[in-house]
């Protein structure tokens, strides 16, 4: 995520600020320019933008929480903003728990329609597509008679994403990641794992472009179920980090799918985090200007050249981690099939701003 300043004081202002620091404005991130900006009070519910008087604003609904510190422009026609008004259901603000958590969630949320919206990749909710939209339930484990409690499902289906809300508390994180013996386990990559199979159901599916998926990840056509019954079974084959980037991947093409887009996004994203804080990245193939180093990871022209960025900049990281006696924040190695699987989706989402939307037959 890249550093933003304040428009009233150049005031170094970060993604998720609510206020400046030094000249205490409010502030609120502009989905439409990708940008936080400072902001004067015009009425009680009405913003102006400091950069921009005559530009009224209005925060999402949810910022009556602290859920939220989008914006939306007045004559919108939701309340809500470009992220939150795919939300359906959300955890029980009726308890500080409740809220806790959705802040948490809400905050993982908004990074990832950060990545969407920066590569324009399609994200219709369900009044612009009833069947296939975008729409988050965010869902609360249920209890038994018997006070069993029966974790809530975080997964998939047809442009429905499902996200279990205990998965904001770290304990219970971290209880899933063990019992499942997970390396990594946080509710940005559930959420960019999960997008990564609505956006096969748009990119791929939707545009008639299975035959390329096949060459790299292999045939989805085989049965899902059985797939997914055959690994929590088994466990992945033998040998699979020659081929993919996690156990899970190896499951079945379409986990394989999403398992890369959620890494493609992590790496593009920690690298421009990287860059804005000045943390040298020099991959082969930059530009330099005026002795500067021009690589932009939202505009790179290959995954190779992403890798050949991330490779010492994750082991660099991870080198801190161990300093500070944390486990590593990247502990996943990428072959040269995993590098062509990213190659893949470099192009896909490079390309989907241009490329014609149709439904499969």
């Amino acid at each position: 995520m890249k550093l933003f300043a304040c428009d009233n004081c150049d005031q170094v202002v970060h993604f998720d600020n609510r206020r400046c620091v030094r000249c205490n404005h409010r502030l609120g991130f502009l989905p439409g320019d990708l940008a936080m900006h400072a902001l004067e009070p015009r009425d009680e519910t009405l913003w102006q933008l400091v950069s921009n008087p005559d530009r009224d604003v209005r925060f999402c609904a949810n910022a009556s929480l602290d859920i939220c510190n989008w914006l939306v422009d007045d004559d919108g026609e939701s309340e809500f903003c470009v992220a939150c008004r795919h939300n359906r259901l959300v955890p029980n603000t009726d308890t500080q728990d409740g809220i806790d958590r959705w802040r948490r969630i809400s905050q993982a949320q908004r990074h990832l329609f950060y990545s969407l919206l920066r590569w324009k990749l399609p994200h219709p909710d369900r009044a612009q597509d009833p069947q296939g939209g975008l729409v988050f339930d965010f869902l609360e484990d249920s209890i038994e008679s018997n006070g069993f409690i029966v974790p809530a499902m975080t997964g998939h289906e047809e442009g429905l994403i499902t996200i279990r809300a205990a998965e904001a508390d770290d304990a219970t994180r971290e209880q899933a990641r063990s019992s499942m013996n997970e390396p990594y386990r946080t509710l940005l990559g559930h959420f960019r794992h999960e997008a990564g199979h609505f956006i096969w159901n748009k990119l791929v599916r939707d545009r008639n472009a299975v035959e390329d998926f096949r060459t790299v990840f292999g045939d989805e056509r085989q049965d899902y179920t059985t797939a997914l019954q055959t690994h929590y079974a088994g466990g992945a084959p033998l040998g699979w980090q020659d081929n993919f980037i996690s156990a899970y991947a190896a499951s079945h093409p379409w986990e394989d799918f999403a398992e890369c887009f959620a890494h493609y996004l992590h790496i593009v994203d920690t690298l421009e985090t990287a860059r804005a804080f000045g943390i040298a990245i020099d991959p082969r193939g930059h530009e330099e200007i005026a002795g500067e180093v021009d690589f932009i990871p939202y505009r790179a022209r290959s995954a190779e050249q992403l890798v050949s960025a991330w490779v010492p900049l994750s082991i660099a990281i991870n080198a801190i981690q161990r300093s500070m006696g944390q486990p590593d924040s990247y502990p996943f190695v990428l072959s040269s099939p995993v590098v062509a699987k990213l190659e893949y989706l470099h192009r896909l989402i490079q390309g989907a701003a241009t490329a014609p939307q149709q439904r499969a037959a």
